[in-house]
């Protein structure tokens, strides 16, 4: 295995530990809810300030890998964000869980930013899918392998004991990453220098509908995925009936299942793009109808009990991992190697606005009833929505902007 996969390996590993520390406040939600008397509402706000400082960080994180690489930017951002997941098992109530998530979101914003960049810059246009679904597939086992193991652990050991084992038992990746990571700005031999910001064509790309449609995509399709992860737990034990055991069973599943299939449709998406000899046009297809996939979720709205559970959240995150392994490598080819960081944090930070919105916006609308109709309804209108706005721009219209990016970037030898 050549040392770049080694690194994709890694990176692999990164996101999905980054996933299981970010997902533990979902599913220690109706334990901390119970030991503090948090209402919803007060709640939703704990759930949403990783995003807060994520979202803000995206675009600084982006310049920082795009100057000085990834090998010591993202373990430094490893070791704060360990620590500060760990320390929540300290907390004492609301002021230090906010802190503590904060701090997270600030240093887990660069793990996406240097995991896509290394991507982009060491595979071409039509290798993408694979790396980046691998990567993808540690988004979804994070939450997979979190829901399994916190649930285990919170039964056991209370929640507490969950976040200092998860936080501190992560840092065995550190001493693999830096000894494999590239001691150079993770570029191939040749490549551009960054592009300054004040060349870009920003009236040009302001102007194009391929522009506000990817913005959307990121924010509605980031809207769906958050609100699975931060509300859906609390949804399977108080709406339909589940022990926190059978809830992370039933979540896991899904998710495990979903990961696998990134990694073939990554596959599969990658030998169509090199028969077709279009990146865009085969990823957006994919994008699309895993994006309407996702709104399979809706079903949850008429469908009673709770064996009709399992198999419509199989179905939707399913769906979801398709979409989003294409999105975000479609992403990376709308823009140079030489401004990609900058371009998926900007991506990035769009998305978790949404990571923001979602589990704040949820835990107004659930109320102390916590009702999660409307809820639902809202997360499972967002991919087909995105799914129709990508269709509506095609790939003419990606192609154009990439076009009038790469006409401000310096020719990649």
């Amino acid at each position: 295995m050549s040392r770049r996969w080694s690194v994709v390996a890694f990176i692999f590993a990164g996101i999905l530990i980054s996933y299981i520390d970010r997902g533990n406040l979902g599913i220690a939600t109706p334990a901390i809810m119970s030991e503090f008397s948090f209402p919803p509402s007060k709640m939703g706000v704990l759930l949403s300030a990783f995003f807060w400082t994520y979202a803000i960080f995206q675009m600084p994180a982006g310049v920082i890998v795009d100057r000085f690489g990834i090998r010591v930017v993202y373990a430094a951002a490893f070791v704060l964000w360990s620590l500060a997941s760990a320390a929540i098992g300290l907390s004492r109530g609301l002021t230090d869980i906010l802190l503590l998530r904060l701090l997270l979101g600030l240093a887990e914003a660069v793990g996406p930013i240097a995991s896509l960049s290394f991507i982009r810059r060491n595979f071409p246009g039509a290798e993408v899918g694979l790396p980046t679904a691998i990567y993808i597939a540690g988004q979804n086992l994070g939450p997979a392998a979190g829901t399994l193991l916190g649930t285990q652990l919170i039964a056991h050991f209370g929640w507490r004991a969950m976040f200092i084992f998860t936080g501190l038992g992560a840092l065995v990746w550190l001493p693999g990453w830096l000894a494999l990571a590239p001691r150079d700005d993770g570029r191939q031999p040749g490549a551009a220098p960054a592009v300054p910001l004040s060349s870009l064509p920003w009236r040009e790309v302001l102007s194009m509908q391929a522009f506000w449609v990817t913005s959307l995509t990121s924010f509605l399709s980031a809207y769906f995925w958050y609100f699975l992860l931060t509300w859906v737990p609390t949804y399977l034990t108080a709406s339909r009936g589940f022990s926190i055991t059978e809830m992370g069973r039933v979540l896991a599943v899904p998710l495990f299942v979903m990961a696998v299939l990134n990694i073939i449709a990554g596959a599969v998406a990658d030998k169509l793009v090199k028969r077709v000899g279009s990146v865009f046009r085969v990823r957006v297809w994919f994008c699309a109808a895993g994006y309407f996939g996702s709104g399979a979720l809706l079903l949850l709205l008429v469908l009673p009990g709770r064996e009709a559970v399992l198999p419509v959240l199989m179905l939707a995150v399913c769906c979801t991992g398709i979409g989003n392994a294409n999105y975000w490598a479609m992403s990376q080819n709308v823009a140079p190697a030489s401004m990609v960081g900058r371009a998926i944090g900007y991506l990035n930070t769009v998305s978790q606005l949404a990571g923001a919105a979602a589990p704040l916006i949820t835990g107004w609308i659930l109320g102390p009833e916590k009702q999660f109709g409307v809820a639902l309804t809202i997360a499972g209108v967002c991919p087909v929505i995105a799914a129709a706005g990508l269709l509506a721009v095609g790939p003419a219209g990606l192609e154009r902007m990439r076009a009038a990016l790469a006409g401000a970037a310096p020719a990649e030898r």
